[in-house]
């Protein structure tokens, strides 16, 4: 959002009309900002409004109602936190003692409004004049929360009091392309890093990819999950890692929530690899960017498929609390060499028509197989396509 349409969605009439638009749908759009310019409405506003009405509906996803009271921009939505995963900050920094919080790079607010929500004092900064504009509108009923425009590395967090910090680097550039270079964050990732020599406290959201070898030896470093989607790569530190240096993963899954640790003595880090037996656990993906998925093989007595390959496999199957949800378990009904006229006879013979298709280790396409098998049945299956001991191999399973 420019700052002349920021202007006019923040007029009185401006915020009147964004909050009596009809729920967001895109098929009426176009009808219902013609309608509203022949009432003799400002087009600029209009269109402004119904951008805002557009992204509210996209953020009820990650912030649920708040986000009918909230301004975006799109950039800004896509790095806001997920609430859920917000809340999980929030709480660290509460069960740390903390206070007050320095949320260097607030953007949205996202974060502070999950703090605040639970009583911390936030002083929430932003680079961008319109952003921190946003996130003034967006944290107006939390008077827990002070937003400023600003650098907040330029802070001087002794003077300001806080016990606790919070960065969230941007990770793209201004034409949208993804940054991998924790160097080219902004702020860069060793300037934050460096605030923790003057408060302990301090936390940081990554991008999920950086490598294991980028980690600080002195962070807890989790990965997140929210719905089965690997969301981000939290880094810990202080009284915010009460369990001290090491890697985790956060399973966020119908409202339940689960951490797994890695084993500090490294002893399940390299699971055998064996035959497929009668079982195949997929670990979530925040158990697979932690490195963990030997711990969820020792888990379940299981091993690899493959040494490359995360997939578990055992004979029996585990006790669940030993795997949800920190893996989807199936059972194996066949195991098969991969072979497109194989397959498709293989699935039309069991009338199959639907077909979900899982696959790693491989380069076929789901979309592409799926329309050369063109199958009509009228039963659904499952497949797995993966590697086994260096092969392709297909795996008919089902859930359990």
């Amino acid at each position: 959002m420019d700052d002349a349409g920021l202007v006019k969605l923040l007029s009185p009439d401006g915020w009147a009309l964004l909050q009596a638009l009809p729920p967001y749908d895109e098929r009426l759009a176009l009808p219902l900002a013609e309608r509203l310019q022949k009432d003799g409405l400002d087009p600029a506003l209009v269109a402004a409004a119904l951008t805002q009405s557009r992204l509210r509906a996209k953020a009820r996803a990650k912030l649920g109602e708040f986000a009918d009271g909230m301004l975006f921009t799109v950039a800004g939505l896509e790095q806001a936190t997920r609430l859920e995963v917000a809340a999980h900050h929030a709480r660290r920094y509460r069960d740390a003692g903390c206070r007050y919080v320095a949320d260097l790079t607030c953007g949205l607010g996202a974060d502070a409004l999950a703090m605040a929500g639970i009583g911390i004092r936030v002083l929430a900064t932003d680079v961008d004049e319109t952003t921190a504009a946003l996130a003034t509108v967006n944290l107006r009923a939390f008077p827990e929360v002070e937003v400023r425009m600003g650098d907040g590395l330029a802070l001087d967090l002794a003077a300001e009091g806080v016990d606790g910090v919070y960065a969230d680097p941007a990770r793209r550039t201004g034409t949208g392309r993804r940054v991998f270079d924790p160097r080219a964050y902004s702020p860069p990732l060793d300037e934050v890093l460096a605030v923790r020599g003057t408060v302990p406290a301090l936390g940081l959201k990554l991008g999920p990819g950086l490598a294991h070898r980028d980690l600080p030896h002195d962070a807890e470093a989790q990965w997140v999950s929210s719905g089965g989607e690997v969301v981000e790569l939290g880094l810990w530190f202080g009284p915010l890692a009460p369990d001290g240096p090491g890697r985790s993963a956060l399973v966020l899954r119908d409202g339940s929530a689960h951490v797994l640790r890695a084993d500090p003595d490294g002893d399940d880090d390299a699971p055998p690899v064996g035959p497929v037996g009668g079982y195949l656990y997929e670990p979530d993906g925040a158990v697979i960017r932690a490195g963990l998925v030997g711990t969820v093989a020792h888990r379940v007595h299981g091993r690899l498929v493959d040494p490359t390959i995360a997939y578990v496999t055992s004979d029996a199957l585990a006790d669940r609390a030993a795997w949800q949800p920190l893996a989807t378990a199936y059972r194996v009904l066949d195991d098969l060499p991969f072979g497109l006229k194989r397959l498709r006879t293989y699935l039309r013979e069991r009338d199959v028509g639907r077909l979900t298709i899982k696959k790693r280790g491989t380069a076929v396409t789901p979309e592409t197989l799926r329309r050369q098998l063109d199958l009509r049945g009228g039963t659904e299956s499952t497949v797995v396509l993966t590697r086994v001991a260096g092969q392709q191999r297909v795996l008919v399973v089902e859930p359990v």
